[in-house]
């Protein structure tokens, strides 16, 4: 966003920001008429709360409801919409693969739709393995479908519905990252993702966002290779299999968010703000935000089986970053998908099972006279919306040079104590400056 760096972490305090995704939510019946972070019983996250001040954070703007990297790089004080390459490119990098200048890549869903492209399912009933998608995408990528085009299309499968479509042209020229979503859930604003609600969820035609020819050409791409695919995906082993056990299929290909790599890298985070910072990070999309932005980055992948026993290795892996740097960013996807499935109750039992098993252990012996915390999400992910929404986050900062509110004493962590705390409603950009170097928070 173009500011001055910042100062690094005042006296021998070491900062983290802990983006706990999708958490801001609204009253669900299935919570008692709660929302799913006031129905929870947080004991740790509410006993920073009355050492701490509370407040809310409209991530990027009102009406705009972000998607994760979005809000990432709004909380890193970097604008989402002219300072990122696109979600295509952060997943990409995040699973390593070597874009190279005229490349376009995109964020993908296997997805399941019916014969007009109507989306019944954007994630496969979110029941597909990672091990069923690299399969998929093997068959996709081997069947080198804009070939006739000098382009070649690769596709690669990260986690479970998710993954990357990578466009490198043979010849004649670049392609053009300046091309709409297929996504109908999400529009493309510059670098950034925007969810939106259709009335009827299909497939798009792929439109051209600027005049140029790199544009039409990777648009008309796009609008060959969908269709293309979801002929290949329909007649698939894997969803043969699906089809005889009663599965969803992955017949369709959602793509969004086209990138590519910049002329010139971003500050880092180092130059930006004169502080060395390392990375907790889960998914690619947030080791490709780390990348880009010079973070060491501690990836510890999806979360296993045992829920409890992953947040205690998260806790004991960010312990070990914060010991080591000066700023530490920890990101924990777990409360975003059941807010996407419309799980208010699962959102809760998240939520709780991280304050229970990351921030008890995280928190044990920390000394939080030379430790400052902020605590928020990149988003809300409200479980009766099943989506992404504009709605402000909570934010709670903790530790050095913090002074408690006496006000909050009897508050726990949740949407309405945030509302009413003394931080006021800040922007995603204003969060970093004040975890680095909070401004005097004088007690009444």
């Amino acid at each position: 966003m173009g500011a001055a760096p910042e100062r690094a972490p005042d006296g021998a305090a070491r900062v983290a920001l802990i983006v706990l995704d999708g958490l801001g939510d609204r009253p669900h019946p299935d919570t008692g008429g709660k929302s799913p972070v006031e129905a929870a019983a947080t004991p740790q996250l509410s006993g920073l709360v009355q050492r701490g001040q509370l407040g809310q954070v409209v991530i990027v703007g009102p009406g705009v409801a972000p998607e994760s990297d979005a809000g990432v790089f709004a909380l890193m004080g970097y604008d989402p919409v002219h300072d990122s390459p696109g979600r295509g490119v952060l997943e990409a990098l995040g699973v390593d693969v070597p874009l190279g200048p005229g490349d376009v890549a995109l964020r993908l869903n296997f997805a399941t739709a019916d014969g007009d492209g109507t989306i019944l399912d954007s994630r496969v009933g979110r029941s597909l393995s990672t091990s069923e998608a690299q399969d998929l995408a093997r068959s996709l990528s081997a069947a080198d479908l804009l070939a006739a085009e000098d382009i070649r299309a690769e596709v690669r499968a990260t986690v479970g519905h998710r993954g990357v479509l990578w466009l490198h042209p043979v010849r004649d020229g670049r392609l053009s990252p300046n091309v709409s979503n297929a996504d109908p859930f999400y529009e493309k604003v510059g670098g950034m993702g925007e969810a939106k609600r259709p009335d009827v969820p299909r497939v798009q035609t792929v439109t051209p966002l600027d005049p140029s020819p790199e544009a039409a050409r990777t648009a008309s791409a796009l609008n060959h290779l969908l269709p293309a695919a979801g002929q290949l995906l329909a007649g698939h082993r894997v969803n043969a299999r699906r089809a005889l056990s009663g599965k969803k299929i992955a017949n369709a290909l959602l793509v969004r968010n086209a990138g590519a790599l910049p002329q010139h890298p971003l500050p880092s985070f180092e130059s930006r703000y004169g502080v060395r910072g390392a990375s907790l990070t889960e998914m690619p999309v947030e080791r490709g935000i780390a990348q880009v932005l010079g973070l060491e980055d501690r990836y510890v992948g999806p979360m296993g089986p045992d829920r409890d026993a992953g947040y205690r290795d998260r806790a004991r892996v960010a312990r070990d970053l914060l010991s080591s740097h000066g700023f530490t960013y920890v990101h924990l996807k777990g409360p975003d998908e059941p807010g996407h499935d419309g799980k208010a109750v699962l959102k809760q039992e998240i939520i709780e099972a991280i304050d229970r098993s990351f921030f008890g252990p995280f928190l044990d012996g920390l000394d939080l006279a030379r430790v400052r915390l902020a605590v928020t999400a990149d988003h809300a992910t409200p479980a009766i919306l099943r989506g992404h929404s504009d709605d402000p986050v909570p934010l709670l900062l903790v530790g050095a040079g913090v002074p408690p509110d006496p006000l909050a004493a009897t508050r726990t962590f949740s949407e309405t104590a945030a509302a009413k705390g003394r931080l006021g409603t800040l922007r995603g950009a204003d969060v970093l400056p004040l975890l680095l170097r909070p401004p005097e928070l004088s007690t009444p």
